[in-house]
């Protein structure tokens, strides 16, 4: 009882936080915990990906210049056609081992430049475009054993257009849809698809795209892609958004413009996620968040030297109501180039980014320190909540992932043309840290669940087992079993991740402490497409580190 009341004090506390960011030092740690994990990983985190060997692919750009950590073995990056550095030994992506805490470089040959990526379901991690003479590259990195001898393979000229500014999304039979990119008013798949009537046909023309573009502010680039449980897409850009069917080339449906006018995509960069998909509460009703952005005016005020307040509004929008609408809300700061990342709790963490400006080479200002955690269950007045700050702006070109322990991964931010550490207002960043949300917190280790035993394969709509270990274990209400894709994160969106609340069909006590659970596995491929997730237990709003499974 007495850690029943701990949770509805801390849920209360929590809720009031909206109204200050200033609290005494006795409540630090429930506004969560910065750590710095490393002082310099050599290069800034641009784009990351976790993988599930619990490594994670980080990089950049070829024509930053030279960075701050070598190749390996007197190797060096031979590339006549790059705009900074034809002869390069130093790298430009790494593997950070996070049991190791350790940096590994990798070879980039081409440049990866504003790309995007997705995860195939064998764990192979597929990257997609960049700039110059990469921006028709696919890139492959296919997580490796003990040797750590793997590394990017690259196929020159695969995609049909240049992907520069792109988003990505796995599907249900395990390709990707790439969609977009700088002038791209297309899609097309990897792997290749081929129709009888032309070989040339793979390309895929998306007239949206086209019809959502600023002018030269443009505000429709890294459009956000979200698969749905019907199989179609929920495409966003601009202020707009359509239902897709990718297999007929087919808009379904237009849904009413998010109110107020603000643009949310590149370079107006709000986010967007799709929340929680509950296959015990029907997960064939999805909604979309989007929050953030800025004025449509905002870019070229910028590069004017005026920067103008970002968006303070999320909307949500359940998408297959008969008369979809947004329902509009306030966030207790504008921001402008955050990233949303849903927690194992179901939560959305809001992070990085800006009050002013917008996305580009020093167009952003005021950064915002304090990340935000939504609460998307919750009453509207109460669902907002303030953390507490880094002491590192993240702006132009920073990134945030999940990790499986359930702390955010947080680097990266140049808002510079080239590496700058000197002389600037917000020099380039090459440090790891990461922000550890108030459930990670030591007053809620007695409810805290940890999975002693686990079904490491999962077969859709097939029940598997579970057992986890709990010191005060509540009651079966509080209890749930919840799956999360990770997330190909860069410029503000967090590309195919999903989470997935699974039904249990019985809880029973094993031993003392110890509890073990039948849970049925995600319904189809659509809720939740084949490769590997990140399995948690949460347990009075407090996760488990998370497992992995492969599903399908």
């Amino acid at each position: 009882m007495a850690t029943l009341l701990l949770l509805l004090s801390f849920s209360s506390f929590m809720s009031l936080m909206v109204f200050s960011q200033t609290l005494p030092a006795l409540y630090s740690g429930r506004q969560g915990e910065w750590n710095l994990l490393q002082e310099s990983i050599g290069i800034s985190a641009m784009h990351m990906q976790l993988l599930h060997n619990n490594k994670v692919i980080i990089y950049d750009r070829t024509d930053f210049g030279p960075s701050n950590i070598s190749l390996p073995n007197g190797h060096c990056r031979r590339d006549s056609l790059d705009t900074m550095l034809q002869v390069d030994c130093t790298a430009h992506s790494v593997l950070f081992d996070l049991e190791a805490d350790e940096v590994r470089p990798l070879m980039i040959q081409t440049d990866t430049w504003c790309s995007s990526g997705a995860v195939l379901s064998d764990g192979t991690l597929v990257q997609t475009g960049g700039f110059n003479d990469g921006d028709r590259v696919v890139r492959t990195f296919t997580p490796c054993g003990r040797d750590n001898d793997c590394d990017w393979v690259e196929f020159p000229q695969y995609l049909l257009q240049r992907r520069w500014y792109a988003s990505n999304q796995i599907l249900p039979d395990g390709r990707i849809i790439i969609v977009g990119g700088r002038r791209q008013f297309n899609y097309e798949f990897y792997p290749k698809v081929y129709r009888s009537s032309s070989s040339n046909s793979q390309l895929f023309q998306l007239e949206f795209l086209r019809e959502t573009r600023d002018g030269a502010n443009e505000n429709n680039l890294y459009p956000f892609l979200h698969l749905l449980p019907d199989g179609n897409l929920f495409i966003f850009a601009n202020t707009r958004s359509i239902l897709f069917n990718y297999r007929q080339n087919r808009v379904v449906k237009e849904f009413p413009s998010i109110p107020g006018g603000d643009p949310r995509n590149y370079p107006s960069s709000g986010s967007s996620v799709l929340l929680p998909l509950d296959e015990s509460n029907n997960a064939n009703d999805p909604e979309i968040m989007v929050c953030g952005g800025a004025p449509k005016s905002s870019y070229g005020r910028a590069t004017s030297g005026t920067f103008i307040r970002a968006t303070t509004t999320c909307g949500r929008l359940r998408v297959q109501e008969n008369n979809p609408s947004w329902i509009m809300e306030q966030m207790p700061i504008p921001r402008v180039m955050g990233d949303m990342i849903i927690l194992p709790t179901g939560d959305i963490a809001i992070i990085n980014g800006a009050e002013l400006g917008t996305a580009g080479w020093e167009y952003g200002r005021a950064p915002v320190l304090r990340p935000i955690i939504y609460r998307p269950s919750e009453q509207s007045d109460w669902r907002f909540s303030i953390m507490a700050p880094s002491d590192r702006p993240r702006l132009y070109h920073s990134s945030t992932i999940l990790l499986p322990d359930g702390r955010l991964l947080v680097g990266g931010s140049n808002p510079h043309v080239y590496y700058n550490f000197t002389n600037v207002e917000y020099p380039t960043d090459l440090t790891l840290e990461a922000f550890s949300p108030p459930y990670l917190s030591t007053e809620y280790s007695p409810i805290k669940p940890r999975i002693v035993s686990f079904d490491a394969s999962l077969d859709y709509d097939k029940t598997f087992s579970l057992r986890f270990l709990v010191r005060e274990y509540l009651t079966e209400r509080v209890l749930s079993i919840r799956l999360i894709a990770p997330s190909f994160t860069t410029h503000s969106f967090a590309m195919n991740q999903r989470m997935v609340v699974l039904r249990m069909s019985r809880v029973s006590r094993a031993m003392s402490d110890m509890y073990d659970v039948r849970v049925l596995a995600p319904s189809k491929p659509e809720i939740a497409p084949p490769g590997y997730y990140m399995l948690f237990v949460v347990h009075a709003n407090v996760p488990s580190t998370g497992m992995w499974v492969k599903i399908g």
